[in-house]
């Protein structure tokens, strides 16, 4: 039989559609945002890369509840035509845009700085915007793009927003981290691009597991102040994360993404469960999967000593820009 012929088999058809059928059934979380009676009306957010994918409908699950959402995007373009669409859909017209490029720590302090100007209040911060698949390119702060982006940015503008965000607790901090995580390595040698090498997600692995790792230690650092600080694993979703990637890894993505990979409104799911969910009020430090389960992550993600030098050594590179 023919590769061709196989493709046209009807018990390999059948065999397929189930397999697709059960895998969507079980991607399914159990807790849903549409039940979820909590309002946020008075609140005020911000969501980084907020412009498209998860982040868009993290922010217009925010704006449904009544919040002061802000987009933190880095195109004006892009984040624009978010703002409007999220302000048609949610009827609320206290959603805003304000521009941030995550990879550049002057971008960084420049939004930083506006928002303490202008917002009285900070109740949850989502870092998610991040990368996938970048060639080797130092930024001119001279770090890595990928663990400027998914890293060192969120880093310095968690750590620049602290005071505002323990002015207004209760409040909340979550962090897009990934399963990939489990496959990552520390080595500080990578946040100026050194010894790293660029397969496929290899980079991307090690930012993710620094997120995990950095989060913990500033929940540690937070007990006591009324803000909670997780990170949390969206699952496999169909974005515009493997934009970076060759045409073929694209393409084969695309193909698995229609039957078994979620929705970016899926993927959105957890995040809004770590952002607004009752039953998460004061648990912080933790890591949660894409079906809202509180999981373990990896044993680095886990090690306490490495978590005080990590975030010691982020500090000390990111106060320096």
């Amino acid at each position: 039989m023919s590769f061709q012929d196989l493709l046209y088999c009807p018990v390999w058809v059948f065999s397929t559609a189930v397999l697709a059928l059960v895998v969507r059934l079980q991607r399914r979380a159990r807790w849903d945002p549409k039940t979820c009676p909590v309002r946020l009306t008075g609140k005020t957010a911000i969501v980084t890369g907020a412009n498209t994918g998860i982040g868009k409908f993290i922010a217009l699950d925010l704006a449904r509840r009544g919040a002061r959402v802000i987009l933190a995007c880095r195109s004006e373009a892009r984040g624009t035509a978010a703002l409007n669409e999220i302000k048609q859909i949610s009827g609320n017209a206290d959603v805003h845009l304000r521009l941030v490029d995550v990879s550049s720590m002057e971008s960084v302090r420049g939004f930083a700085k506006r928002i303490i100007e202008e917002e009285k209040a900070l109740h949850i911060l989502v870092n998610n915007a991040g990368v996938s698949g970048l060639p080797r390119q130092i930024t001119k702060d001279g770090f890595e793009a990928s663990f400027a982006t998914n890293h060192l940015g969120p880093f310095l503008l968690t750590n620049l927003l602290l005071d505002l965000i323990k002015r207004s607790a209760p409040a909340r901090i979550v962090t897009v981290s990934s399963a990939n995580h489990w496959r990552g390595q520390v080595d500080f040698s990578h946040f100026h691009g050194e010894n790293l090498y660029y397969s496929m997600d290899r980079v991307y692995n090690h930012t993710k597991l620094h997120n995990i790792i950095c989060t913990n230690e500033l929940a540690r650092r937070l007990q006591d102040t009324g803000v909670t600080a997780n990170s949390v694993h969206p699952g496999v979703v169909m974005t515009e994360v493997m934009r970076h990637y060759s045409f073929w890894v694209r393409y084969l993505f695309n193909i698995a993404g229609v039957l078994f990979l979620k929705s970016p409104e899926e993927g959105a799911v957890s995040t809004i469960y770590c952002a607004v969910s009752e039953e998460l009020e004061g648990v912080t430090g933790k890591y949660f999967d894409s079906d809202c389960s509180l999981v373990l992550p990896s044993p680095l993600a886990r090690d306490t000593a490495l978590a005080v030098k990590d975030f010691e050594i982020c500090e000390r590179l990111t106060s320096k820009l």
